[in-house]
């Protein structure tokens, strides 16, 4: 058997502290962003609130941060190059955060229960011991933003057993699943839309049609599905127009409880904080971050004069000075990373929600939706020179406050097409006309992909059969087959 040798180069980019720590940021709705800092100020003693007195703080200390953690020993610790108290950072998050008036008043959102702080207030009122109590939580918990309990009963029992060291059978956790079912919103808690279903229509009041819509959802499901309601005309004996009357009544069921938790616009704006603000005054726009609650950040002074202590007596330091050094190192390394970490992140969103303005300048000043040009996420990222991965990051869950309502920032990205005579339109333009279509159509005879794509082409759009099926599954509106009505 012969033996091969290769070498081989291979190019590995290996990202730093920082970069991990900015990335990871960068995701975060500001929302998110203040439990974040909140949680790194309870965990890293070296972090506190507040701004440096001095002035030159702005620079972050390159020498500083330059070694990993994980590549520290004791011989390697060099205290001098740390200890210039005008390059310790801090970050004031506000700067950014002004309009044209000069001042910035209460943003106009409120701050709604969540869904799950509401399940847990309802919790409070059962009679559960305080284990029922914990399994309890943790299943709701698990709830997810539909409403459904998206993790099966025996892998919950397996997470209690070895995250809380609570023993519950699957039985006994589908006891305390039942009582939570009975919580408001109806069909909370359900782990199929079947389940969510019946979960709605056992609260409502006995009838005939609530009776004979309990038994197609337990029975006849898939055949309600799949809309063959000759077949469950004849299993149940009944006429056409009382099923009419049936399926009205289960079409009233809400099959995402949770979505509903937000349904009106006044609720949705109730529980979204958006990330920026964009107010036009005379025909001008002013981009501000919203950053009312997130605190300013510095390096905690008594931590850095530790460390300059243990420099000032570095010859006769003893293994456990040693030890107590690395530690406070460590701690002022991390303080710094997170410090540059917000900075970084409030310039990329800054950046970049900057060039979204640019490129739908029109809509920002008229709250027009026939102004929005198309525009994808390579746009933005040939404006403001990040990767297009970075503006997908900043695009992803964040919303912005206009003039005009609450948008997420995804809103505003649209793939960009021509019609027959060169003209380039968004998708959203394209979206539009399909949706009214279908909203128009004879529901006896509801209109196919290709009748659609047949439609667009007499407008002038040139969309192909799957094209117009991948739009219409991103409106979430069903198949042709789905859409009809008897």
């Amino acid at each position: 058997m012969a033996l091969k040798q290769q070498l081989q180069l291979k190019q590995q980019q290996k990202l730093s502290p920082l970069q991990m720590q900015v990335i990871k940021l960068t995701e975060l709705p500001v929302i998110e962003l203040e439990e974040r800092i909140k949680q790194e100020l309870e965990d890293n003693p070296a972090l506190e609130e507040g701004l440096e007195p001095v002035d030159d703080t702005s620079e972050f200390d390159d020498d500083y941060s330059s070694e990993d953690d994980t590549n520290i020993s004791q011989e390697d610790i060099t205290l001098g190059d740390y200890m210039n108290e005008d390059e310790i950072p801090d970050y004031q998050l506000r700067d950014n955060n002004r309009q044209a008036t000069g001042k910035q008043e209460e943003i106009p959102f409120s701050v709604a229960s969540s869904l799950h702080e509401y399940l847990i207030e309802q919790l409070s009122e059962c009679q559960f011991d305080n284990n029922d109590e914990k399994v309890a939580e943790y299943i709701i918990g698990s709830i997810d933003d539909s409403g459904y309990l998206d993790r099966s009963l025996s892998a919950i029992s397996d997470d209690l057993i070895f995250q809380q060291n609570i023993d519950v059978p699957v039985s006994h956790l589908e006891e305390i699943l039942t009582v939570i079912q009975d919580f408001e919103p109806a069909g909370i808690g359900a782990r199929t839309l079947q389940e969510c279903l019946l979960l709605q229509l056992q609260r409502k009041d006995k009838s005939e049609t609530t009776d004979i819509a309990i038994q197609i959802i337990s029975n006849y499901f898939e055949e309600f599905s799949k809309r063959h309601y000759d077949k469950i005309v004849r299993q149940l004996g009944i006429d056409e127009s009382l099923l009419k009357v049936v399926i009205q009544e289960i079409t009233t069921l809400n099959p995402k409880p949770g979505n509903n938790w937000g349904d009106s616009m006044e609720t949705t704006l109730s529980t979204i904080v958006p990330d920026f603000i964009v107010e036009s005054y005379n025909g001008e726009l002013f981009l501000s971050l919203n950053n009312r609650n997130v605190p300013d950040l510095r390096v905690n002074r008594e931590y850095s004069d530790l460390l300059k202590g243990y420099a000032d007596n570095k010859e006769s330091m003893s293994s456990d000075s040693k030890n107590a050094v690395l530690f406070v190192k460590q701690k002022l390394d991390s303080a710094r990373w997170f410090i540059e970490a917000i900075k970084q992140r409030q310039d990329t969103l800054q950046r970049t929600m900057q060039a979204i303005i640019d490129m739908q300048y029109d809509f920002f000043l008229t709250g027009d939706e026939a102004q929005l040009k198309p525009m994808i996420l390579k746009d933005i990222a040939q404006r403001t020179g990040y990767d297009i991965s970075t503006i997908s990051r900043v695009s992803n869950s964040k919303y912005v406050q206009t003039n005009f309502g609450v948008y997420s920032l995804k809103y505003f990205f649209s793939e960009s097409m021509q019609t027959d005579t060169g003209e380039e339109i968004s998708s959203r333009e394209v979206k539009a006309i399909l949706k009214e279509c279908i909203e128009n159509e004879d529901k006896k005879k509801p209109l196919t992909d290709d009748r659609l794509s047949e439609i667009l082409k007499e407008k002038g759009y040139i969309i192909a059969r799957r094209t117009v099926a991948k739009y219409r599954e991103q409106m979430n509106l069903p198949v042709a087959r789905l859409r009809k009505e008897i």
